[in-house]
């Protein structure tokens, strides 16, 4: 699948929003947007004018697609599933997304970004209940253990991560062993509990139509 391969600085700065796509550099005064907080390009610094409706609900979804590192199809396709599935569909729309193995790795604080998750995934690196798997969207269900492969331990990108951990900054429906390098979904998050600066019922308003 086709993926973003441009300076994703500039997402964040069209979002005027940090979305957290570099890691550390995110946190740090070297993001962009602490010196540059207008969108990129030629006019970024004009005049704005007052965005539509639909214009609003467009940058709310791009927001989020950008954030978890998804095209259009395959974030429209998560969006038709939480529709059919019982429950009020925006919240069972960011339910599905923070379930992604490479979003659950990023999470535990194995990995600093969700890209550098995806990539470790992609490379093999954790298994699930005891079994490989290397399919970032795979969805992890409550009481699976996802932990670090053996010989993955050793790994310096993965290290460096997890030192930046703080006790008890974990989120609350996840549960981390640090020592034994594995991490446990211990439910489905609620709305509360996923740390996200976006109105999800402006992108069920976008699709619905």
């Amino acid at each position: 699948m086709a993926r973003y391969t441009g300076p994703v600085c500039k997402l964040c700065r069209r979002e005027e929003q940090k979305l957290y796509l570099k890691g550390t550099k995110c946190t740090s005064p070297k993001c962009p947007l602490e010196s540059k907080s207008y969108p990129p390009g030629q006019h970024g610094t004009r005049r704005r004018f007052k965005q539509s409706e639909y214009g609003i609900q467009l940058r709310e979804k791009q927001k989020v697609r950008r954030m978890y590192g998804l095209m259009e199809t395959q974030f429209r396709s998560y969006f038709e599933k939480a529709e059919r599935a019982k429950g009020i569909t925006s919240e069972v729309l960011l339910q599905m997304l923070e379930r992604r193995l490479d979003n659950v790795v990023y999470r535990l604080g194995f990995a600093a970004s969700r890209k550098t998750a995806r990539q470790l995934v992609l490379h093999r690196h954790f298994l699930v209940n005891d079994r490989l798997v290397d399919i970032p969207s795979y969805l992890i269900r409550p009481g699976d253990v996802i932990q670090v492969k053996g010989k993955s331990k050793k790994l310096g990108v993965i290290h460096n991560s997890m030192k930046k951990i703080r006790d008890g900054k974990l989120l609350p429906w996840l549960d981390l062993d640090k020592a034994g390098m594995r991490g446990t979904l211990l439910n489905n998050p609620s709305r509360a509990d996923i740390p996200l600066e976006v109105n999800e019922s402006l992108i069920v308003e976008l699709y619905s139509k």
